[in-house]
């Protein structure tokens, strides 16, 4: 079955689950029409829980044949759901059996012998069925079979039309079927729900095409603003984050020591200590750097510029050490190099820049 069929099959079972919780709502308020004495009479269901008669139908108004209702009437049952009981004498009754075992299929079976157990013609007919146990046989079911025309009953809903009342479903009672309760219940003949589902489902189902297609238009609309929202952050977020870093270029390349003078007092403080190495870290470095010959006798550090003076035995390789650490550059003699008192080592005077420890990079 093509994706568009099962699509179509189950937006008319959605419509048809309306219509029945309509239909099952206004039933709450059931109002039920028949024909006494040449008057049009309307009964109600009584109800409250503290009522003796509750459940039981009393009159509720009755009119005058081609009369329309009065206003306060005319609201009721325009709210109500009204049933239209047939007289007697315009239902025509058929009885049959079955076997018990068919009772779970009888609507099939009826419809198949309608055309021979009406008067009518197939397509002039409806009807409607009561079935019970038969009492002397369990093993067959008697079945009451009642119908009329449909002429008849389009007649008698355009006559309660005329009086401002419509019909939601026509009902006839038959006589007791043998082995059935002393009371039987109506018979449901025609319904505006049986109706809905031949003639009035695709207005039904097309408000609800019409619902689920505008759903599924809004989804789109809002998944496309959402990413496109998103991307317009993200956008946003790049252009913030690109001018951070040309603000970092501009405070690296403005401050420096030169320009260190003109500061504030509490700024050129923070700038010495952002662009000063630390002597711990310093001193790390020395030690990594010189071998373990090399001792030093005086470190000092003024203006970035570091001097070491110390004893090794291979004094020119100092220097390459020095350098490659990462925190010194320029390293050089700044005085004549002499031999010890041991005549071993020999006494060094280095000079280096000391490099800052903090550098702004662009990323």
């Amino acid at each position: 079955m093509r994706i568009g069929a099962i699509l179509s099959r189950w937006i008319e079972v959605l419509a048809m689950l309306l219509l029945a919780w309509r239909e099952s709502q206004r039933e709450r308020h059931t109002l039920t029409i028949a024909f006494e004495n040449q008057h049009v009479v309307i009964r109600r269901k009584q109800s409250g829980r503290g009522n003796a008669r509750a459940g039981q139908e009393a009159m509720f108004a009755g009119l005058l044949p081609r009369a329309a209702a009065p206003g306060g009437i005319s609201s009721t049952v325009r709210n109500g759901y009204v049933v239209l009981e047939l007289p007697a004498d315009k239902v025509v009754t058929r009885s049959i059996t079955v076997p018990a075992q068919a009772r779970k299929f009888l609507s099939g079976v009826i419809r198949n012998q309608i055309e021979r157990l009406s008067p009518w013609p197939i397509g002039n007919v409806v009807y409607g069925f009561d079935a019970a146990p038969n009492e002397r046989d369990p093993a067959v079911v008697d079945v009451q079979i009642l119908m009329t025309s449909r002429t008849d009953v389009d007649a008698m809903r355009q006559r309660i039309a005329g009086q401002g009342i419509s019909v939601d479903r026509v009902v006839a009672r038959g006589s007791n079927i043998e082995g059935a309760e002393e009371s039987t219940s109506p018979v449901t003949l025609w319904s505006k729900l049986a109706e809905a589902s031949q003639d009035g489902l695709q207005g039904v189902s097309r408000l609800i095409s019409i619902g689920i297609g505008a759903t599924i238009a809004a989804s789109i609309c809002l998944s496309a603003w959402a990413l496109l929202s998103a991307d317009s952050v993200r956008q946003e977020s790049d252009s913030v984050a690109a001018r951070t870093r040309t603000l970092q270029r501009q405070v690296q390349g403005g401050r420096t020591p030169s320009s260190a003078a003109s500061m504030p007092l509490a700024e050129r403080a923070w700038f010495l200590k952002e662009s000063s190495i630390s002597n711990v870290v310093l001193i790390e470095a020395l030690s990594r750097a010189l071998p373990d010959s090399a001792y030093l006798t005086e470190v000092r550090v003024e203006s970035g510029t570091l001097r070491i003076v110390g004893l090794a035995n291979d004094v020119p390789g100092l220097l390459a050490p020095l350098e490659q650490s990462g925190h010194m550059s320029g390293v050089h003699f700044f005085a004549a190099t002499t031999r010890g008192a041991d005549g071993k080592s020999f006494r060094f005077y280095i000079e280096a820049h000391v490099e800052p420890h903090i550098k702004m990079t662009e990323e």
